[in-house]
Order: C-alpha cells, then structure tokens, then sequence
C-alpha cells in the first residue's frame, strides 16, 4: 500500500492540532489544582483534551489511507509545532539553538522515513 497525499495532508492537520492540544494542556497544568471540581472545570485541560481527542479521530482516518510506518512517525512533528507556537502563546517559553538543532534532526528523520518508503516502492 502507498501512502495516499490526503493521508499526509491531513497528519498535518493532526500534528497542528495535537500542537495545540499540548499547548492547552502546559496551560492549564499552570493553574493546576489538586480540587477535583477545579479539575473539571480547568478550560485549558478541556480544551486540550478535546483537541487530543480529534487528534486521535484524524490519526485513525489517515491511517485508512496510508502506511503506519509513514503516519504514525509523523506524530512526531508535534514536537516542533509545539517548539514553534510555544513562545508565542505561552511567553515564558523561548526557543534556542539547541532546539532549532533537534527539530531540524526531527524533520529530516520523518522525511528519511518517508523517503525511505518511497524507494520500496518503486522496486
């Protein structure tokens, strides 16, 4: 099976919003409080758990036209959503070049494996 383009188009949609997702949740773990009705009424984490939630769904549907070893590494381009909209949403959080090296390494082993796939299937 060859990963289809809407497969990968929409993992993108899904690491966007699971990017999303973990930014709610670093949110509302600040004002965390160990009050289970402060819990359950903590915006940010519903938000974020919301967001994983259709995070998920798309994973699943994308997994229907696409190989796992291609989607699912993918997943890990949330790291770099993460490390791109951290700091301008939550201020205190900043990036560096230690990071910009590791998500530069990110993105080339998710396009390695992607390539990588590629080749199998032109054999």
């Amino acid at each position: 099976m060859k990963t289809k383009p809407w497969a990968i188009i929409l993992m993108l949609i899904c690491v966007l919003i699971l990017s999303l997702a973990q930014i709610f949740w670093k949110k509302g773990a600040d004002k965390l409080s160990f009050d289970m009705f402060k819990i359950i009424t903590n915006t940010n984490l519903l938000i974020g758990f919301l967001l994983y939630g259709i995070s998920g769904l798309l994973f699943i549907i994308a997994l229907k036209g696409g190989e796992l070893t291609v989607i699912h590494p993918m997943i890990s381009l949330s790291l770099i959503g993460v490390a791109i909209l951290s700091p301008m949403i939550i201020k205190t959080e900043t990036m560096n070049i230690s990071k910009w090296i590791g998500t530069t390494i990110i993105v080339l082993g998710v396009f390695l494996i992607g390539y990588g796939n590629k080749k199998v299937h032109e054999k």
